[in-house]
Formats: C-alpha cells, sequence, structure tokens
C-alpha cells in the first residue's frame, strides 16, 4: 500500500511538472503574439488616430497575466491554498451525490450490466 502511495505521489508531481512546462512553453509563443499584437495595434491606433483599436489588448493582456502567473508566479500556490482551506472547512461540498460509493453498489452495477450484455 506504501509503495502504492509513493507511486501515485511521484505521478501527481510529474503530471503537475509536465503542466508546468507546458504552461511556460505556451507563455513563450502566447508572449510573441501578444507583443507583436501590442506593437501592430499601438501602430495602428496612432495612424488612425483610433484609440479603439487598441481593445483587443486588454482580454490578450489578462490572457498572458494568467499564464505568467501559471507558469512563474505563484498562481499554484494559491490554489492548493485554497485547496487545503475547502479541505478543512468546507468538506461538505465534497461529497458525492447519494453518498460515497460502496461494494453491493458496484456489484449491483455489475450484475446488471453483465444481464444488458447477455440479453443481446
Amino acid at each position: 500500500m506504501e509503495r502504492q502511495l509513493i507511486l501515485q505521489n511521484l505521478m501527481r508531481e510529474r503530471q503537475t511538472a509536465m503542466q508546468i512546462a507546458w504552461t511556460r512553453e505556451f507563455l513563450k509563443y502566447f508572449g510573441t503574439f501578444f507583443g507583436l499584437a501590442a506593437v501592430v495595434l499601438t501602430t495602428g491606433a496612432v495612424k488612425r488616430k483610433n484609440p479603439a483599436v487598441l481593445l483587443p489588448i486588454l482580454p490578450l493582456s489578462f490572457v498572458f497575466a494568467y499564464q505568467y502567473d501559471m507558469g512563474y508566479g505563484t498562481l499554484l500556490q494559491r490554489v492548493k491554498g485554497e485547496a487545503e482551506n475547502i479541505l478543512s472547512t468546507e468538506s461538505t461540498l465534497l461529497e458525492l451525490p447519494k453518498g460515497p460509493l460502496t461494494f453491493e453498489d458496484l456489484e449491483k452495477i455489475r450484475i446488471s450490466q453483465s444481464k444488458f450484455f447477455m440479453e443481446k
């Protein structure tokens, strides 16, 4: 059992590391896109003398800030803290509908599915 817990924890750590690495890689491409878009939109706004051309920068900046926070900031620590808070103070939100699955529930499902496949 202890080996299984260690293995599950190692897999979780690797998945989290992959998610952070993917976010950092995505941030490189999105950062380049955001920088080019900001330059082009600013140039267009100055040439047309229309500041409304800059409006797409606002949602793009939110996406960029989120990705940066995920890859290099403290987003994961804040999410972890909130998850720990939910586990300790709001555990009723984690309850499954109709309660936890029991062995009897699984057996009923297995038997009903086996009858379904035998009838066909």
